[in-house]
């Protein structure tokens, strides 16, 4: 049988009509859907299947719209008979890792996670913080230069994506500063990004206290496969570990570029992106264009996948 990994894109891929194809087609997926609407007592699936744009990416709607679309084509997957070996996440996708890997329900999974953007969006005033992705220079230099900033104004490393691109999160004051100092000190880029907030920074502290809380009543059971963490860029499987990582997972950096690493070192015969977009897939060749790479998020490139899968090697 082919050793597949899953990995599971974040908060900045929703788009308006994800998912429907899968809804229209899998009665699973329908079911899912229609549950996770009652779970939260709003109709998420309309969001999702027809926007408006704005409403659906607000953090509190985009977490959990990314994760029912994965979920629900994991389900799919199950069905066909695909299991992964291993899985990871992207930011909020690590939650849609721990659903594949069984050790969230998608109900729970879903809940959760329209509360974390809830805490996430009331964590800093709205136009207080950001976020902005440093093209072209390395790690140390932009830990160097990030040193220098004032520490009324911080700023901290967010995501290690890929070679030569992370993304810094802090006060909006110190992301501009922060990106003056980087172009001088050589980045070839330095992008703002279209978030709500300083995802990924110390600013998070506060709202991870209060999803400590919200974890301790989720029922987290033990993954059946090697979840790699994005705090630690390492495997879990035990519950209180998968709980603690979840929490720091909120202010610490997501350690993607190691993950993926991990995974591409791994003896797989593919790396499935599962999920709308085709993001990580891309940091996937950046890493290592010669590994096998799926995105799925539709019926057509699901079919062509398990195809793929089902042939003998």
């Amino acid at each position: 049988m082919k050793k597949v990994a899953y990995i599971f894109p974040g908060q900045g891929s929703q788009e308006v009509g994800m998912g429907k194809q899968m809804y229209e087609t899998y009665s699973d997926v329908k079911q899912l859907f229609d549950q996770a609407d009652e779970a939260l007592q709003y109709s998420l699936t309309s969001l999702m299947f027809e926007g408006p744009g704005e409403e659906l990416t607000k953090t509190e709607n985009a977490q959990p719209a990314l994760l029912l679309n994965s979920a629900g084509i994991t389900k799919v997957l199950e069905q066909e008979g695909v299991t992964p070996v291993m899985t990871a996440g992207h930011s909020l996708g690590e939650y849609s890792a721990l659903v594949a890997a069984g050790s969230l329900q998608p109900d729970d999974a879903v809940q959760l996670v329209h509360t974390r953007g809830k805490l996430m969006e009331e964590a800093v005033p709205a136009g207080q913080g950001a976020m902005a992705a440093v093209l072209g220079i390395e790690r140390g230099e932009i830990e160097n230069v990030l040193s220098q900033l004032d520490d009324s104004e911080p700023v901290d490393l967010a995501n290690i994506n890929c070679p030569g691109q992370i993304v810094i999160s802090g006060t909006a004051k110190g992301v501009e500063e922060a990106s003056r100092l980087l172009k001088e000190a050589g980045a070839k880029r330095v992008l703002p990004l279209n978030v709500s907030g300083p995802f990924h920074s110390r600013l998070m502290a506060p709202a991870s206290e209060e999803l400590a809380s919200n974890l301790k009543q989720a029922a987290i059971s033990r993954a059946q496969c090697p979840v790699y963490a994005n705090v630690t860029a390492e495997p879990v499987e035990q519950e209180d570990e998968i709980e603690q990582l979840l929490v720091k997972q909120l202010y610490s950096p997501v350690r993607f570029e190691e993950i993926l690493e991990k995974f591409v070192a791994a003896d797989l015969d593919a790396i499935v992106e599962v999920g709308q977009g085709k993001v990580l897939s891309g940091l996937v060749k950046k890493v290592n264009r010669r590994t096998k790479t799926f995105s799925i998020q539709d019926p057509e490139s699901l079919q062509s996948f398990v195809e793929w899968y089902k042939e003998e090697s």
